[in-house]
């Protein structure tokens, strides 16, 4: 991070457990795989996403045990509520194949439904082709069994297999779908909507351009450089999961963020889950969405609200009037739309600081605290190295020809031969450098309270009485909000996001001194030592180690500075 640089926080590659899965402030998971204990463990934590602006509330289950000789234990971590049930069919290979074969389908490269690692001729097949030639008999490797342990295994998984060739027939007839939408210019004139997309559980994409590749406006969406929103190895789409957890037959709406300080995305993304539903199980199948111009979006929007189910048509109350302001916030209180176009993607309490305010004392939103204990701080520090010009001759020489000039100068301005020969250039060159350094932060997160569809409330300010009114849209995670702008409440200060750094009162100043953070965690936590000590390896071969007796100095280089400096004093 200094000097455009990025580098590693210093102590991360030692970082504790329970700085992780802070949820756990009992310790108890923690405790139980340092002493090497064999169980599971299940807690409520909340999950940051889309680069840490939003928060899933969500219980995990953890499943620890520890590796036979050796002094690790391992723990697995899974999300209750999706995968605990799932709907298998069957389909015979040749339909499977046939829509597995489709342009627009695509598989989790990172998924392992072949085993391709372990002959190099499969090492450059992708997930789809070692599919169809296992299904097609063409690759006989790829039939064989091997052995885990003692325990054998196929190098493909069929069941998983199966279910992808069941996720490709029924999914289809979508395809169609989408082209007679393209084909119907009616449908989508202006080209507002870019992007249709569908996901299933099994990792399978399919995605239909309704616009030309160049003509997209978030070129990375579903692309490898966009690995928050495609199947990986270790978490679904977000578009995914964000629609997994909302209430059956809801949408999902959001902006993506970017990765500056403002948001500077022009698109809407679009999601749902679809979920087979009985009594008794509802297992999430796929997800479907689309992504959209925002500018479509908004336009949508400002039709819709001046739209009004009186007899005339009129509106008492309109979103033109010069006396509201009107919002469309989502369930995290991000804007979407407002009269504003600047504020589109800022928190709604950066903007409305009061009213939100008022929102988190009714209940209608909550704040939700997340911790960072790896997160680094931005620190003003006074630089002063005399032994600078030592290091870099670049510098000295540069030092002693600014010095030369400097007292030419002088010598031309002021004749004064005393002042020339007293001169002190020994001074140091004080500046302040801002660097960053390990921290450890909180910053909230806010969710909206499912149950309440409509709220009003007046705000007392310092001479007047500030109303607004909040109502949920039918069938998605949106809010319209709608606030009095005549009264102005300037003495409630705006509510951000910015992460806030967390300072201990004795040990401000030596936090982060690694040595003192060894004693502090080595004091509170239980920890234990390798039942064994392996310090030699019989096939280490240690004079193959190091080489520093190797090196010398080259003397021009260590005496021209040392010239430099002396001239220049």
């Amino acid at each position: 991070y200094e000097e455009g640089k990025k580098r590693r926080k210093p102590n991360y590659s030692s970082v504790d457990l329970s700085e992780v899965e802070w949820e756990d402030r009992d310790d108890v998971l923690r405790n139980a795989m340092v002493n090497r204990k064999t169980g599971k463990f299940s807690m409520e934590v909340k999950k940051t996403v889309d680069k840490g602006k939003r928060v899933l509330v969500m219980t995990n289950d953890y499943y620890y045990t520890d590796i036979k000789g050796t002094p690790f234990s391992l723990g697995v971590a899974l999300s209750r509520g999706h995968g605990k049930y799932f709907f298998r069919g069957n389909v015979t290979v040749e339909e499977g194949l046939h829509d597995l074969e489709h342009p627009d389908v695509s598989l989790a490269d990172e998924w392992s439904y072949c085993n391709t690692d372990l002959h190099p001729e499969h090492r450059q097949m992708t997930q789809l082709e070692a599919i169809k030639r296992y299904l097609t008999g063409k690759e006989p490797l790829l039939q064989c069994k091997y052995s885990v342990g003692f325990t054998p295994a196929k190098k493909c998984d069929k069941e998983l297999i199966q279910e992808v060739l069941f996720d490709a027939v029924v999914s289809a007839p979508i395809e169609a779908y989408w082209t007679s939408l393209a084909l119907n210019k009616s449908e989508n004139s202006d080209k507002g909507v870019e992007v249709a997309f569908l996901g299933t559980r099994t990792g399978l994409s399919r995605i239909n351009l309704f616009v030309g590749p160049e003509q997209l406006t978030n070129q990375d969406f579903l692309t490898a450089e966009d690995k928050e929103n495609i199947f990986n190895a270790d978490h679904f789409p977000l578009w995914y999961r964000r629609a997994a957890e909302q209430i059956p037959g809801s949408f999902v709406y959001s902006i993506p963020f970017s990765t500056e300080t403002a948001n500077k995305s022009n698109v809407v993304t679009a999601s749902t889950a679809i979920q087979l539903l009985d009594d008794r199980k509802s297992p999430v199948v796929a997800a479907v969405g689309i992504q959209m111009k925002l500018e479509f979006f908004q336009r949508k929007f400002w039709t819709a609200s001046r739209q009004c189910a009186s007899l005339d048509g009129r509106c008492a109350i309109s979103c033109d009037d010069e006396t509201i302001n009107c919002y469309l916030i989502d369930n995290n209180g991000f804007i979407l739309v407002s009269e504003d176009y600047r504020q589109t993607g800022y928190f709604f309490g950066e903007v409305e600081g009061a009213v939100m305010n008022k929102l988190l004392t009714m209940g209608s939103f909550k704040r939700i605290t997340l911790y960072d204990y790896q997160a680094m701080c931005r620190t003003n520090k006074e630089s002063s190295d005399s032994a600078h010009s030592l290091l870099d001759p670049y510098n000295a020489f540069f030092a002693a020809v600014k010095w030369i000039m400097t007292e030419l100068v002088l010598f031309l301005v002021e004749f004064n031969l005393c002042s020339w020969w007293h001169s002190d250039l020994t001074a140091k060159a004080q500046r302040l450098k801002q660097t960053l350094e390990p921290c450890d932060t909180e910053y909230p997160a806010f969710v909206s309270e499912r149950t309440i569809k409509e709220t009003t409330g007046n705000i007392a300010c310092d001479d007047c009485f500030k109303s607004f009114v909040i109502q949920q849209i039918p069938s998605s995670n949106l809010f319209m909000v709608v606030v009095d702008n005549e009264c102005f409440c300037d003495s409630v200060p705006p509510i951000t996001m910015a992460p806030i750094e967390i300072r201990r009162p004795l040990l401000n100043y030596l936090v982060h001194n690694e040595s003192l953070k060894c004693e502090r965690l080595k004091s509170q936590k239980i920890r234990r030592r390798p039942e064994s000590c392996h310090g030699f390896h019989p096939e280490e071969n240690a004079r193959e180690c190091g080489g520093v007796s190797g090196l010398s100095a080259k003397p021009p280089l260590v005496i021209l500075p040392l010239l430099l400096t002396i001239f220049s004093r």
